[in-house]
């Protein structure tokens, strides 16, 4: 389905790249010809990743932290200047951690939410109003999480993807007269170094919550990136799709991790 040249001449903007999902959706881009920019706030990973990246394709780092409007801003300035237009913007970038709702802190909470919702905002009207509503084309993909069914265990997060979901369909319908498409995706249990920061008690057996007894792999994300923002998905918009085996719809995720949170 996707040809070797599908995204020759694009240009490819992924948060949080330098690891995990954002890494290998960045990695299917530059084997389709894109040229990638993976932007992060942690140095060392993106240093790494380019170093991996290169091999493949043309591939470039900007250290952005998606919470501070200068710095992706600057991100915005450092693309025109080097490439001059935008085509895609991936926003993968975002964290949390598991914790039962009683125990987030104010800070916590606050903390996730403003990365995960407000600094996706950031970089969506940032990005829009440099590139995609001047060039009256665009496409953006957004990474959300599996809250089908809320987010139990994962409040602040749950609440924040929550707002990117809705800011998917807004968009969609406020940047169609601009020929922007907005969507996303919702990954269900996806192994990948984002599972790292969880306790050991809560993966342990995380398969048994998966109607398919596996965690999902982080190409079987990013190759529905890949087809949102092609030219094959092109009567697509403000749409949420789940990649999750079915997980939304069955199993009781919550009473598992429930033992281990409380």
């Amino acid at each position: 389905m996707f040809q070797n040249d599908l995204f020759k001449g694009k240009i490819v903007l992924v948060t949080g790249g330098g690891s995990g999902i954002g890494y290998a959706i960045a990695k299917q881009y530059l084997a389709l010809g894109a040229t990638v920019y993976i932007a992060s706030r942690n140095a060392e990973k993106i240093a790494k990743a380019i170093t991996e990246l290169k091999e493949i394709g043309d591939v470039r780092s900007a250290i952005a932290d998606i919470r501070e409007t200068a710095q992706i801003e600057n991100l915005a300035n450092q693309i025109k200047e080097e490439v001059g237009r935008l085509d895609i913007l991936v926003n993968n970038a975002g964290g949390q951690f598991p914790s039962a709702a009683e125990n987030i802190s104010y800070n916590g909470f606050r903390a996730v939410v403003t990365n995960n919702l407000i600094g996706t905002f950031y970089v969506t009207q940032i990005m829009a109003k440099t590139f995609f509503i001047p060039q009256k084309d665009g496409n953006i993909v957004n990474i959300i999480a599996n809250i089908f069914r809320g987010f139990p265990g994962m409040v602040h997060t749950g609440a924040a993807r929550a707002g990117v979901d809705n800011m998917t369909k807004t968009l969609a319908i406020e940047w169609v007269r601009y020929n922007i498409r907005v969507n996303a995706i919702a990954p269900g249990i996806i192994q990948s170094s984002g599972m790292d920061t969880y306790p050991p008690a809560i993966i342990k057996g995380i398969e048994k919550s998966i109607p398919n007894q596996r965690m999902g792999t982080v190409d079987e994300v990013a190759y529905p990136v890949l087809f949102l923002s092609s030219p094959m998905a092109s009567y697509i918009s403000g749409e949420t799709l789940y990649v999750d085996a079915g997980n939304r719809l069955w199993g009781d995720q919550w009473k598992m991790w429930s033992e281990s949170l409380t």
